[in-house]
């Protein structure tokens, strides 16, 4: 079968920056989809019927011209955040033709000096701003494609917010065309509060002296978190993120998730780890929508509701940490009965009502216990001395495929 529909990847500079194919299948069209601003872009040779994309936007117009030949005008390259990724995953590859130009983060990358595969691309279009902070760190460069013409102030002010005005931010209008400008300055200083709306910001990271360094690795400082006192420490933290072996497009519960911390270090592994932070308490609930979009991973879902109850329904997750509530009827065998097969589960206790639950618990299905002793070297009067903090029993244990 021959391709019904081509996505025809259309930059600042129009029709005639098209290759032959390109306008080729737009001369073929009987219909062509569009935004206003692309559908001006063509001439009146174009004879297609011209159709703006829906608001709100659904792909339905598209799909029911199936067998027709249609054109979807998308900006530069329509599979890079765009269009033609929707489209490819409700077509087979045989019914759709994808014809790119150009990027807007390629041009960046050109005007700049950048090379591409040292770039991290981010798109904030419809998206919060808060996930730029997981990718904060000295020396990074970021080409992130803008909401509208004001995120470059708002990414600006997250930035300095973040402990990162020194960063230097480059804003690109209007990228391969006639009406192209570029803006420079200092996230600190940024100065201009709205832009054109069709704008990509290229920012140089730079950390301010006083801002902490935050590791993608697990084990981030206790002090990175907000929270009452419940929270999975450091060290702890560190070892059961290392058994729950977070891999790319894994879902994690995190159960009893306290102030969030091992959710979001789940999700800070991979961009594309989720997680579901199941907590009951109301002011528990405020420290992990705080921490998630300060760590950068503003997809954490947060459950509001007490397990065993408030997990039915839910998606199937490949992992589940239980950071509190094992003691409480149904807890570890809902988790269990929910868990993929070969997902993975990690439970720890601090009392001894709880350890024994997960020793009852592995007598039936099995897994490993670990106890760990964890000391810290504090003053006592003129010397210092060991403080021991309360030892914690983790049970691992893999479901059976």
């Amino acid at each position: 079968m021959s391709p019904w529909l081509t996505v025809v990847g259309i930059g600042e500079d129009g029709f005639k920056g098209l290759g032959r194919n390109a306008r080729h299948a737009l001369l073929r069209a009987t219909r062509i989809i569009g935004s206003p601003r692309q559908l001006d872009l063509l001439p009146v040779c174009i004879r297609g019927e011209r159709h703006v994309w829906p608001s709100p936007f659904s792909l339905e117009a598209v799909l029911a011209q199936r067998g027709q030949p249609v054109c979807v005008l998308a900006s530069g390259d329509p599979m890079f955040y765009g269009v033609g990724a929707s489209l490819a995953r409700q077509l087979p590859a045989e019914e759709l033709l994808i014809v790119p130009a150009p990027s807007s983060v390629s041009l960046a990358a050109a005007r700049l000096g950048w090379p591409l595969q040292d770039v991290v691309t981010l798109s904030v279009v419809a998206r919060p701003l808060a996930a730029l902070n997981a990718h904060l760190a000295s020396g990074v460069r970021l080409l992130v494609l803008s909401n509208d013409g004001r995120s470059p102030a708002l990414i600006a002010s997250l930035l300095a917010e973040s402990g990162f005005g020194s960063s230097r931010l480059s804003v690109f209008e209007h990228l391969g065309g006639a009406a192209e400008r570029r803006l420079d300055g200092l996230a600190v200083d940024w100065q201009h509060a709205a832009v054109a709306d069709l704008n990509l910001v290229a920012i140089d990271c730079l950390a301010d002296a006083a801002t902490a360094r935050l590791s993608r690795l697990a084990g981030l400082p206790d002090s990175a978190f907000k929270h009452d006192g419940q929270l999975t420490k450091r060290d702890v933290r560190a070892m059961t993120l290392a058994r729950l072996a977070p891999m790319p497009g894994e879902l994690l519960w995190d159960v009893g998730a306290g102030s969030g911390s091992i959710g979001i270090e789940w999700m800070r592994a991979h961009p594309s780890c989720r997680a579901l932070a199941i907590e009951a308490d109301a002011g528990r609930q405020g420290l992990i929508e705080h921490n998630r979009d300060a760590l950068g991973v503003p997809g954490l879902q947060l459950i509001r509701g007490k397990a065993p109850e408030a997990l039915h329904g839910l998606e199937a997750p490949d992992a589940i940490f239980i950071g509190g509530g094992v003691t409480r009827d149904g807890v570890l065998d809902t988790c269990w009965q929910h868990l993929r097969p070969g997902g993975r589960l990690v439970a720890n206790a601090v009392t001894l009502q709880s350890e024994m639950t997960l020793m009852n618990w592995r007598a039936q299905h099995g897994g490993e216990l670990t106890r760990v002793h964890v000391a810290q070297a504090q003053p006592l009067g003129e010397f210092d001395t060991w403080r021991q903090a309360l030892p914690i029993t983790l049970l691992e244990v893999v479901k059976p495929l």
